[in-house]
């Protein structure tokens, strides 16, 4: 419960310049990160940023400053942002100050609220035991395993898929998870998060979701903030109640773009690229508060857009430090139709030894990753003699890699209304086997597409027998339309040669009768 005697703190407003706003206390200084209230309706927030001088503090706004003039009066009780914690906030969809957005009910007024500036759990706190955490996914789970408690990222550029993937991982876990699920939207699209809201709640599984957006068209302030409010939720179910905690962020580059418009206008000096010269440390604030303790554990899972698919952009440098799992998103991939558009070479994860996984999976993992690294170094000599100039081994070798390629494809649930095809989840057992079975060339006979977007390994051989049927029927219907052409030709082969028959017969009469006729007249 929050304390009704606060003392209350009045200053005014001295220069308003966009987001950033000047405010002159006479009394008491507000500290940092300590929220301000003006407007005719308090509407407008501001956080303050820095501390001027003795009497003077600049703030960031985290709300549209409309309305925002010289000399109006400002208010504050001495307090951080606060959001809502506890079992009330499950199935709802909040904003970045804590208020519900899903046009359901308010929530009570005593519900308990608290500071989103969080520190990290101390060293002594953090739990070092490492398990696995399974997807459903068959690539990121044999290639790219991710850890219970630890973070994975999932890079790419516009448009291969880091979104899909993510609502992907959602509906495969969020079923299966005993814990909570929590979606942050940082930067989100208003549309995007409308649909995720919706398919969650007709998948029913909202229940046990806590979903929070900071929009893309909201002020650079609340987007900053708005991946530390969820965690502070996020913390209360690992800390209090003891359970796993899903955190699923889209996207954490929005974050960093974010602190990097907050650094500008409030006049920093910019690094590298005009990025923010302490987004090190901007990150790690909130990168660090996710961690596994004895209590339960937050794992967290993170699309990072990357500018330009350039992996050296420091955002992305940034990123990949913090993270236990990397999982790189190829455009040339989703060009191919290789959904999810996963570059196995590229993606690694800190899970994948022996020690974790065990003896048999890290060997199938090598082997795998062996063979597709043999295949990409002979693209450029079947490019430029074809595959024919290969040696019978480098053929069989090349043949597995599609394969493989091929069986990492997988249909999912969130595209069904597009793709049209059934979306899949597979165990890591069924995946395993898979690899195992392609890799000792049990399958060499079925055509390459009979192992596209399958779910186990089993559904190639019907699906590659079906295909050899349609291509069998195909042939059979294209053997039978050649013959009637060719019937047809000599029919009207004959018929010619019948006409000219007759039309040779008809030029004798006709001259016969005009000799006839010459001898008549003589």
């Amino acid at each position: 419960m929050e304390n009704k005697t606060d003392i209350l703190n009045f200053g005014k407003v001295v220069s308003v310049r966009g987001s950033v706003v000047d405010i002159k206390f006479d009394t008491l200084l507000p500290p940092i990160n300590t929220v301000l209230h003006t407007g005719d309706h308090e509407q407008i927030i501001i956080e303050v940023q820095e501390q001027r001088d003795a009497h003077h503090v600049r703030g960031i706004a985290l709300t549209p400053t409309q309305g925002l003039a010289r000399g109006m009066v400002v208010k504050t009780d001495g307090k951080e942002l606060k959001v809502p914690v506890g079992k009330s906030i499950m199935g709802r969809m909040f904003d970045v100050f804590g208020n519900t957005i899903d046009q359901g009910k308010p929530l009570s007024s005593d519900v308990e609220r608290r500071n989103i500036h969080q520190t990290p759990p101390p060293l002594i706190k953090r739990s070092t035991k490492s398990e696995i955490f399974i997807t459903g996914i068959k690539a990121i789970d044999v290639l790219v395993p991710l850890e219970r408690g630890g973070k994975a990222g999932l890079f790419g550029g516009a448009g291969v898929g880091k979104t899909v993937l993510l609502t992907e991982m959602i509906h495969n876990m969020v079923g299966h998870n005993k814990g909570v699920s929590m979606f942050c939207g940082i930067g989100e699209r208003c549309r995007e998060g409308q649909e995720l809201y919706h398919d969650m709640k007709a998948a029913g599984v909202l229940d046990n979701m806590v979903l929070m957006f900071g929009q893309m068209n909201e002020p650079p302030g609340a987007r900053f903030r708005v991946g530390h409010a969820a965690l502070t939720m996020a913390e209360y179910f690992r800390d209090d109640e003891q359970r796993d905690v899903l955190l699923l962020i889209d996207n954490i580059f929005r974050f960093i773009q974010a602190g990097m418009e907050v650094s500008g206008l409030m006049g920093q000096m910019p690094s590298r690229l005009g990025y923010q010269p302490t987004m090190g440390t901007e990150l790690a604030k909130l990168e660090e508060r996710i961690a596994n303790t004895a209590a339960g554990a937050i794992t967290s899972i993170q699309a990072v857009y990357v500018p330009a698919d350039d992996l050296t952009d420091p955002a992305a440098v940034h990123t990949f430090s913090h993270l236990s799992a990397s999982i790189v998103l190829s455009r040339k991939k989703a060009s191919e139709g290789l959904y999810p558009a996963i570059d196995l070479l590229q993606s690694n994860s800190k899970m994948a030894t022996p020690g974790i996984i065990g003896e048999r999976h890290y060997n199938l993992a090598q082997e795998i990753r062996h063979t597709l690294a043999q295949y990409e170094e002979l693209k450029d000599i079947i490019a430029m003699l074809g595959l024919e100039q290969l040696s019978v081994d480098d053929r069989n070798l090349v043949n597995r890699a599609r394969r493989l390629e091929r069986f990492f494809t997988q249909p999912f649930f969130t595209t069904e209304q597009f793709s049209g095809l059934k979306g899949k989840e597979v165990d890591l057992e069924d995946a395993l086997n898979g690899c195992e079975r392609i890799l000792a060339d049990e399958f060499k006979d079925l055509p390459e597409s009979a192992f596209y977007m399958i779910g186990n390994i089993d559904e190639s051989k019907e699906k590659g027998d079906n295909k050899i049927k349609e291509d069998k029927k195909e042939d059979d219907e294209n053997k039978d339309e050649s013959k009637n052409k060719d019937e047809s030709k000599e029919e009207d082969s004959k018929k010619k040669d019948d006409n000219k028959e007759d039309n040779n017969t008809d030029t004798e009469l006709k001259e016969k009768s005009e000799k006839d006729t010459k001898r008549q007249a003589k």
